[in-house]
């Protein structure tokens, strides 16, 4: 597959194009939208370290729709992965649920009312365990603010 990829890739390319300008990058813009993005996830965040379990949870959208992928599948609704949460992490416990960070990796707008959102996260345990790895959320604008309507964590 990914030699189909690459082919792809050199194609875009003009022949005449200088090497740099394939490796070089527009500079980062960061836009109105991408600071709520992050605001909502920094909100969560604090919520999860609070043990708040709803807080943690309103950046997720009500939408019947929203999903989380898991190992096992994918989840729908807010309320089964809240339960989930629920039953998989200690929230009277902050040492035993840990602490939780994100850090921003890419952000891109998909069209004006949704945004991809993909960063890092770090859980870091009261018992010196730290589990981390790489979350895509899609964003959608929505009354509240920005709300996450898809989620594949990893």
């Amino acid at each position: 597959m990914w030699k189909y990829v690459a082919i792809g890739l050199i194609a875009v390319v003009p022949a005449s194009a200088p090497s740099q300008a394939v490796a070089s990058a527009a500079p980062i813009v960061v836009t109105t939208a991408q600071n709520g993005v992050e605001a909502a996830m920094t909100d969560s965040a604090a919520g999860w370290n609070a043990g708040d379990l709803a807080r943690f949870m309103r950046i997720y959208s009500d939408a019947p729709d929203t999903s989380f992928v898991t190992k096992e599948g994918v989840l729908r609704g807010k309320a089964v992965m809240a339960e989930r949460y629920r039953t998989r992490y200690d929230f009277g416990d902050g040492t035993k649920r840990g602490a939780l960070s994100f850090a921003t990796l890419d952000f891109r707008m998909l069209d004006r009312a949704h945004a991809l959102y993909i960063g890092r996260y770090t859980l870091r345990g009261g018992d010196g365990r730290v589990q981390s790895g790489v979350t895509s959320l899609v964003f959608r604008k929505e009354r509240g603010g920005w709300r996450i309507i898809a989620d594949h964590s990893s």
